[in-house]
């Protein structure tokens, strides 16, 4: 597996703060929460209000057309979106949606393929649950 110096450095320096023994075991759990973050998003069924939170190269060619055209793709599912500029490279998009949880996560993994983006996270509740009476 290769990586960035830059990624790699940064990955080491957490660790080391964590107080992981090794690398490996650090990986381990980086992999380990991957597949269970991927796992809750594939649980994501029935009515649900979703946001994603995405950070993005702001010079990546054509990323910014294709997430507007993924938005526009899914006008029935989006309510709203925010766009922040982070700094000279990186910008913010939050896109919130509401509608099927399945529909939600399609257009969450779709935007995560999208070269360029790095990060996003996809939250999503019931809008029907009584938050009140969640301990």
């Amino acid at each position: 597996m290769s990586l960035p110096s830059d990624l790699l450095d940064r990955f080491d320096e957490i660790i080391e703060k964590r107080g992981y023994s090794s690398r490996s075991e650090a990986l381990r759990d980086a992999i380990r929460n991957y597949i269970v973050n991927y796992e809750w998003m594939n649980e994501v069924q029935g009515e649900r209000v979703g946001v994603i939170s995405l950070v993005y190269e702001h010079d990546q060619r054509g990323l910014a057309d294709d997430l507007t055209e993924i938005q526009h793709r899914h006008i029935g599912l989006i309510t709203s979106s925010v766009h922040v500029h982070l700094d000279h490279e990186n910008c913010l998009e939050i896109i919130v949606l509401h509608g099927d949880g399945e529909a939600i996560r399609q257009v969450a993994e779709t935007v995560m393929a999208l070269k360029g983006v790095k990060y996003v996270k996809l939250n999503a509740i019931s809008p029907g649950t009584n938050y009140r009476q969640l301990p």
